[in-house]
């Protein structure tokens, strides 16, 4: 399955600043297959340690670090000699060996011409803890969910990805026979999701009902792992919250409520446990600003705020979608007040952005559904789940701030109206064009 992130992971082999390598992302993003992957094509050959599997391997770190005896060891228990620059050193699951973690900055003082890869499922939860772990001296990567473009590509659409792709800032409309298949395809997308064995599940089978058993497999392993990895007191916190997202984004206005979680909840007591799934990589926080100006986040608020899951197809298993819905004309679009269409564009642009994300509201009036800040400027976007080309919200932001460009995406196809771009939903990584 090819993944966008293969240009980036070449570009940290041909670096001259190569550092060891952390690949952080949710579990079963496709990390280890991507690593073993890159591994295979780019290098004559790999050695491979996973810690979760095996933690008695983190013996091997736990002496001072001597270079010889480290990749003697490394290659009797791969099979394989390592040489400088033709070998790749794997690291999986790394967040559950503290001595291997900690032995990356001695492969970047000491081992500098050997390649190290080392992913995590919940290394944004360990490095928090981790206060002896030098973050300078290590490059980090992070994999998401399989984008639209990637599902394209996962399907033998290649054309019709390249097909997007190629508009850039032309902003004449797309072929309308491939406006409408990709509109289907988005409407599979959306029940689908990124997530890669769900993918693959749909792409051997054709089947959502066979795809929708993967999700909750997937959504059941996300459930284990909050027993066995978070802390006592938080477990049953952590899986309230997390039940308890689809019903935040089915709501109107899609702001998170502590109080929705249980009638009792207070904010204070439910943080750690947001703050766990921020840190695993599994929910996306949206904060709302005051004022559409940079940096954006100097105007956040810490007190309101949107939560959305990293994949769509997993919130619409969450949420009990019927699979059915995909041949209901576009109804799956305007599913729980369109909460599908917002968290897809959220999911699509965090992996394009890849930093925080944010929303404007003014005084009640109206609300931007998303805010970016991209080379120096500020751009508003608004999803919209059908065709309607009213937007009251864009009509006050402009009233505002004057922007230069108004963006919208929606089920239009391409289409520029004087300063307003609208993005078919499908091509939302076209976003934005200044």
């Amino acid at each position: 399955m090819k993944r966008d992130i293969y240009r980036e992971l070449l570009d940290w082999k041909q670096s001259k600043l190569r550092k060891p390598l952390i690949l952080r992302g949710a579990r079963q993003v496709g990390k280890t297959y991507i690593l073993k992957e890159f591994a295979k094509k780019e290098y004559e050959n790999f050695v491979y340690l996973n810690f979760e599997d095996d933690p008695t391997l983190d013996a091997l770190f736990v002496q001072r670090f001597d270079k010889q005896k480290i990749l003697s060891y490394l290659s009797t228990y791969g099979g394989a000699k390592l040489s400088p620059g033709s070998s790749l050193i794997i690291f999986d699951e790394i967040q559950a060996a503290d001595s291997a973690l900690n032995s990356l900055k001695y492969f970047r003082e000491k081992a500098p011409e050997y390649h190290v890869a080392a992913a995590g499922s919940l290394l944004g939860i360990k490095l928090k803890s981790q206060k002896s772990f030098p973050v300078g001296q290590v490059n980090f990567l992070d994999l998401y969910p399989l984008t639209f473009l990637e599902f394209l590509d996962a399907l033998k659409k290649t054309a019709l990805r390249n097909l997007i792709e190629a508009k850039q800032e032309d902003f004449t409309p797309f072929p309308e026979p491939f406006h409408v298949e990709l509109i289907e395809l988005l409407k599979s997308y959306y029940l689908t999701g990124g997530m890669p064995e769900a993918v693959s599940t749909f792409r051997e089978t054709n089947s959502f009902s066979e795809t929708r058993r993967t999700q909750e497999e997937i959504i059941d392993s996300y459930l284990l792992d909050f027993s066995k990895h978070a802390e006592k007191n938080d477990v049953m916190k952590i899986s309230e919250l997390w039940r308890s997202i689809p019903l935040h984004l089915s709501k109107e206005n899609k702001k998170f409520i502590f109080s929705a979680v249980k009638k009792s909840a207070r904010a204070r007591d439910y943080e750690r446990a947001l703050q766990w799934l921020l840190d695993a990589g599994i929910i996306y926080k949206s904060y709302n600003i005051s004022q559409a100006k940079l940096p954006l986040a100097l105007y956040a608020g810490t007190n309101i705020f949107k939560v959305f899951l990293l994949d769509v197809g997993l919130l619409g298993a969450m949420a009990n979608l019927s699979p059915g819905v995909v041949i209901s004309g576009d109804a799956i679009f305007f599913h729980f007040h369109g909460a599908l269409v917002e968290n897809y564009v959220a999911q699509q642009l965090k992996n394009k952005f890849r930093g925080d994300l944010f929303y404007w509201t003014s005084a009640g009036k109206a609300e931007v559904d998303f805010v970016f800040a991209v080379e120096g400027g500020v751009f508003p976007l608004e999803a919209k789940a059908g065709v309607s080309l009213k937007s009251k919200s864009l009509k006050v932001y402009k009233e505002k701030y004057r922007p230069a460009i108004l963006s919208r995406t929606s089920l239009l196809n391409l289409k520029k109206d004087g300063i307003t771009c609208n993005y078919p939903l499908y091509a939302i990584s076209l976003f934005p064009v200044s």
